[in-house]
C-alpha cells in the first residue's frame, strides 16, 4: 500500500512543474472572452509555419507518410495495373497452371507494363507538377491539382460512357458539361468497372483456344477408353506448346499495351 502512494506522490511532484510552466505560457483570457479560441488559433498558426505561412517541413513529412499508406491503392485503382493483372491471372487459369508463373512474377510484370503504358501520363505529370514544384514555381496544392488532372484525363479516356452514366445516376448528380467536371468520387468506381469489364473480355478471348485443346484432348481420351486419365494433365503440355509457338507473351504484352490506345 505504501509503494503505490509513493508512486502517486512522485507523479504529482513531477507534474506540478509542467503544470506551472504551462500556466505561465498561456496568456490570461481577455475580458468577456475565453483563451481557448486564441490558443487554438496560435496552435494552428504554428502548425502552418506562422500566420499566413505554409506547412512546416515536419507536417509535410507527416502528410507524405500518410499518403504513402494509400499509394498501393492509388496504383491499383487509378492506373492500368488492374486490367493487366486480371488478364495475367485469367491466362494462368486458362493454361491450367496453379502457381507458375508465381504471383510475385505476375505482379512484377503487371507493374512494369503499367509503367510502360502510363509513361506518357507520368511524363506530363512530371512536366506540369513535379518539375515546377521542385523549382518552387507552384505550391503543393497546385502540384497535386496538376497531377490529378493528368490522371483524370487518362481515366476518362478508358472509362465507358455507360459505366460513367450509371454512377452519375446513382449519385443523383446532374449532367456535367465537360469531362473535367466529373469528380473523382464518380470517375474512380466507373473507371474500375470499365477496367474489369475490359479485362474479362480479353480473358474470354484468351480462354477460347485453350478450351478447344481441352475439348479435343478430352474427346480423344474418351474415344481411347482412357477414363482414368485426367484430361488436364495431358492437355497442359499442348497448351504450353501452343503458347510458345505463337510467341504468346509478346502477343499478350503488345495487345495489352495497345488496348489502352
Amino acid at each position: 500500500m505504501i509503494r503505490p502512494l509513493r508512486l502517486i506522490a512522485a507523479l504529482g511532484a513531477w507534474a506540478m512543474p509542467a503544470t506551472a510552466w504551462a500556466q505561465a505560457q498561456i496568456p490570461p483570457a481577455p475580458a468577456g472572452g475565453s483563451a481557448i479560441p486564441g490558443a487554438l488559433d496560435r496552435a494552428f498558426g504554428a502548425m502552418n509555419g506562422g500566420p499566413g505561412g505554409g506547412m512546416t517541413l515536419s507536417l509535410q513529412i507527416l502528410i507524405l507518410m500518410g499518403l504513402l499508406t494509400i499509394l498501393p491503392s492509388l496504383i491499383l485503382m487509378m492506373t492500368s495495373f488492374t486490367r493487366i493483372l486480371v488478364v495475367f491471372s485469367i491466362l494462368r487459369q486458362a493454361m491450367g497452371l496453379q502457381q507458375s508463373p508465381p504471383n510475385q512474377v505476375l505482379i512484377g510484370l503487371a507493374l512494369f507494363l503499367s509503367l510502360f503504358v502510363m509513361s506518357p501520363t507520368l511524363d506530363k505529370v512530371n512536366q506540369t507538377a513535379i518539375a515546377p514544384y521542385s523549382a518552387g514555381q507552384i505550391n503543393s496544392q497546385q502540384a497535386i491539382g496538376a497531377a490529378g488532372a493528368e490522371f483524370h484525363h487518362f481515366m476518362m479516356r478508358q472509362t465507358r460512357k455507360a459505366d460513367l452514366a450509371m454512377f452519375v445516376d446513382m449519385a443523383k448528380r446532374p449532367g456535367f458539361d465537360r469531362p473535367e467536371d466529373v469528380p473523382f468520387s464518380i470517375l474512380l468506381p466507373a473507371f474500375v468497372t470499365s477496367e474489369l469489364k475490359t479485362a474479362f473480355q480479353i480473358g474470354f478471348m484468351l480462354y477460347l483456344p485453350f478450351l478447344v485443346i481441352d475439348l479435343v484432348v478430352s474427346s480423344t481420351l474418351m474415344s481411347l477408353g482412357m477414363m482414368m486419365m485426367s484430361p488436364a494433365i495431358v492437355s497442359m503440355p499442348f497448351k504450353l506448346l501452343l503458347f510458345v509457338m505463337v510467341d504468346g507473351w509478346a502477343l499478350l504484352m503488345g495487345s495489352l499495351a495497345a488496348s489502352f490506345g
